[in-house]
Order: structure tokens, then sequence, then C-alpha cells
């Protein structure tokens, strides 16, 4: 089983940025399709910004152009994410975008972000 860390989240203004990283216990997440996915309070998860194995990226409409999916290797994944708004408040977490069957790994504990405005 692999095992995710999320790291990097905070308490910023509306208008400003942070970078999210996830850690996989394994060198993997350059062979198979991962996500970054959003908890906003009272919602449900949601998968707000994916990257293939061949490194083509998607995103939710509301983080278009705002947010910004890469890995540097087999282990780590990031989310640059600028031009945040109260609405993208919510804990993140990385995963395998299971959208194409399958299931996904233990999910790891996230990290908070919180924007206020």
């Amino acid at each position: 089983q692999v095992q995710l860390v999320e790291s990097g989240g905070g308490l910023v203004q509306a208008g400003g940025s942070l970078r999210l990283a996830c850690a996989a216990s394994t060198s993997i997440i350059s062979i198979v399709n991962m996500g970054w996915f959003r908890q906003a309070p009272g919602k449900q998860r949601e998968l707000v910004a994916s990257i293939t194995r061949t490194g083509d990226t998607n995103y939710e409409d509301s983080v278009k152009g705002r947010f910004t999916i890469s890995r540097d290797n087999a282990k780590n994944m990031f989310l640059q994410m600028n031009s945040l708004k109260p609405e993208d408040t919510g804990i993140y977490y990385c995963n395998l975008d299971t959208r194409a069957g399958g299931r996904t790994w233990a999910w790891g504990q996230g990290t908070q972000v919180t924007v206020s405005s």
C-alpha cells in the first residue's frame, strides 16, 4: 500500500499563493494518473487537478488558470495555487485519479488551506 503525505497548506489572504506538495512512499507517481482533491467544509471531496502518467494535465473549471499541477520525479507531486479565493478553502489531498477505474490508495491526512477574504 502506497502512503501519501501532503504538506504546504496554511492560512493566506485572498489573492495570495501556496504550493502544496505530495510525497509518496514509493517511486510510483510518474507511472500512474494522479490527482489533487479538495474537501471544502460540509462538502464531498472533489478532484480539482489531475496529471496523467504521460504528463497531460486537467483542471476543474473553478481553478483553471490559477492552479498548476506538476511532478518532479517518481515520488513527489505539487500543486501551485495562485490568486487564491475564499472558496478554495478546504483540506487538500493527493491520490490516484480513478475516473478510469480502480481504487484509490489509502487517503493521507491532507493539508488544510484557508483563504481569508
